[in-house]
């Protein structure tokens, strides 16, 4: 048993989990579940410990590691990694010697991080860059899969612009997951607009956009939308009045363009769908703005 086949099952399957439940991934219903080998169900990751190596591997090397949903902050990202610390303890203890060795054979890991209680963005493959024994410590960067879709083989960035880069999108695609997290479930996992409540068609659209001043990724700057109605959002052929109703663009009404465009319609003038704590509601202030704009724009 060749220890690269129990990788490439574990991201194999973790890109199916991915297409079923989106940028994150719940442990309970997802996760919990492992992934198939060879008859035989392995599981991702130690949720009692950061560092994991499954018992079935050959291989010294760690198959993962994960961080809770308050980690990692701005602080432990550098500008071609992610600072990962070592398990507490002997530097030499067998969890930190799978860390170390994945350092020293250059395998493929998957990193969880976590976006919300429970919840794990999988980053992978990545690769331990760099190990620093004396600050207990190694860099993680993301790589990439290159060759046949049907048999993509993992591989690290060697160059540090491309590290570069595909550090700054992974951070933001965390940010974003962790934005989802904090908004849908507040909004009962549903759309504000249509109610629907597929999970993998709900997206949190920011009120004010995040580059933007007062565009914090906070719940109340945000909105649980299905992908329709977000698209719709950004693109000002919907609006949200500061009293919480929906609006749609005058230009959609008068226009006559099939059933879709009529079911869009249908949710001119309707009440928003709140969520039920009174704090976690939007933002009357940045409703304002962003609609504002809209009045601008409907046309």
């Amino acid at each position: 048993m060749r220890d690269e086949d129990v990788r490439t099952a574990c991201m194999a399957h973790l890109s199916i989990l991915a297409a079923e439940f989106g940028e994150d991934i719940p442990y309970v219903g997802g996760l919990e579940r492992g992934f198939p080998f060879r008859g035989r169900r392995i599981p991702f990751l130690n949720r009692q410990k950061g560092i994991y190596r499954s018992a079935v591997q050959t291989g010294p090397a760690a198959l993962s590691i994960h961080t809770s949903a308050k980690s990692p902050y701005d602080d432990e990202i550098v500008e071609d990694g992610f600072i990962y610390a070592y398990r507490a303890g002997d530097v030499n203890q067998s969890d930190n010697r799978a860390l170390r060795a994945a350092y020293e054979l250059q395998v493929p890991i998957v990193y969880f991080i976590g976006t919300r209680p429970s919840w794990y963005k999988p980053v992978f493959p990545c690769y331990v860059r760099s190990d620093d024994p004396v600050a207990r410590s190694v860099v993680v960067t993301p790589g990439t899969f290159v060759g046949p879709v049907d048999e993509p083989a993992p591989t690290p960035l060697e160059d540090l612009d491309e590290r570069r880069y595909a550090v700054r999108q992974t951070r933001v695609r965390l940010h974003q997951a962790r934005f989802r997290g904090r908004v849908v479930p507040a909004y009962s996992s549903q759309c504000a607009i249509c109610t629907l409540k597929e999970i993998r068609l709900l997206d949190a659209a920011h009120i004010v956009g995040d580059l933007e001043s007062g565009g914090e990724p906070t719940v109340r700057n945000g909105l649980s939308l299905c992908s329709t109605h977000h698209r719709a959002f950004d693109q000002s052929l919907v609006g949200v009045s500061p009293d919480y109703t929906v609006h749609v663009s005058r230009r959609l009404l008068e226009d006559e363009d099939g059933p879709m465009l009529d079911l869009l319609k249908g949710f001119h003038d309707i009440p928003l769908q709140l969520p039920v704590r009174e704090l976690d509601r939007p933002d009357r202030e940045r409703l304002e703005v962003r609609f504002e704009r809209f009045l601008e724009l409907a046309g």
